[in-house]
């Protein structure tokens, strides 16, 4: 038996730059963080030679073919397991709709699991490359490479897509007292909204012509929201994520809604320096930058949305069990 253990993400500025119709044209750049909430793949040979896999629902099929959940499929096609495995995906949050990168992650853990399972020791950066093959090329999925790339590394990081196609992760250089002091000033709530993210994702896509200069200039405020950790500058970083979410909301018209925008504003009003909805918008989760003597009002102000409380995760995804090792 193989148990995988992948991290979801909270993405902090320059989301929407990691769209290949930008990076390859202007370079694009990330500043995101994966989280100590997780995805779990369990994956364990059977007797037969069906295919089990278990999640909101079972199936139970004879050939690789006829597996619906395009995700486990696409990843056992990919690292060559045909046919006599039972996979389990489980998670911490929510596997849809949060804007907490969940698809991705699932996606990650599960290319490592099957790896695994077949003796392949892989790199991060190889479980990322085919997270983004199965997502966006077989799938088509409209979405960038972010959350692929930072479920498969963790922890607080930089990611470049430079316009080669390439992509260069970097560690954040902070501190470990500036580290726990974010980590204290970070904030997220439920807005109990869970949202289909494709369609917002397709007409961002679909925008990017029109956006370029905003992308431009999401993709300078990432760079300098860099140099406000690396610094210790962190009100300076709450600010930049108030400016980076304010450019957020023009790249698609769904991003945002007068609910979400009642519930910024309450949290602005009660002393969050900055924040921004999770992944593409519409629902899931609001992210504050917010001064400890002043959380308490922001929660008092967001009253009936479940706060969840977290660190960052330092580890990025990890076979926590292996029993045929």
């Amino acid at each position: 038996m193989i148990v995988v253990r992948t991290p979801v993400r909270t993405s902090f500025i320059g989301g929407g730059t990691d769209f290949a119709d930008f990076y390859l044209r202007e370079g694009g750049c990330v500043l995101t963080s994966a989280i100590d909430k997780y995805v779990y793949v369990v994956l364990k040979e059977r007797f037969d030679d069906k295919i089990y896999i278990n999640y909101s629902k079972k199936e139970i099929v004879d050939d690789l073919d006829s597996v619906q959940h395009d995700l486990v499929r696409e990843a056992m096609r990919i690292t060559g397991i045909e046919k006599g495995v039972e996979v389990t995906t489980l998670a911490d949050v929510p596997s849809e709709g949060t804007g907490l990168g969940s698809s991705s992650s699932i996606t990650v853990a599960l290319l490592h699991a099957c790896h695994t399972y077949q003796s392949e020791m892989v790199t991060a950066e190889t479980l990322a490359e085919e997270a983004c093959r199965i997502e966006i090329d077989t799938l088509g999925r409209p979405i960038g490479k972010q959350d692929q790339y930072i479920a498969a590394f963790g922890d607080l990081r930089f990611i470049t897509f430079e316009s080669t196609g390439s992509v260069r992760v970097e560690r954040m250089r902070m501190p470990s007292a500036d580290r726990a002091r974010l980590e204290d000033r970070l904030m997220l709530f439920d807005t109990n909204v869970a949202r289909q993210s494709t369609d917002i994702l397709a007409q961002q896509k679909a925008n990017i012509t029109n956006s370029i200069e905003n992308l431009r200039q999401m993709k300078f405020a990432a760079m300098e929201a860099r140099k406000a950790l690396e610094t210790g500058a962190l009100d300076r970083f709450g600010e930049l994520l108030d400016d980076g979410w304010a450019r957020k909301k023009r790249l698609a018209p769904k991003i945002t809604n007068p609910e979400i925008d009642r519930l910024y504003a309450q949290a602005r009003e009660a002393g969050a320096i900055g924040g921004k909805i999770t992944g593409a918008g519409g629902g899931g989760f609001l992210l504050f930058y917010c001064p400890p003597e002043n959380q308490d009002h922001v929660r008092s102000s967001l009253r009936g949305l479940r706060e969840l409380r977290f660190h960052l995760d330092r580890q990025g995804t990890t076979v926590v069990l292996n029993s045929g090792s």
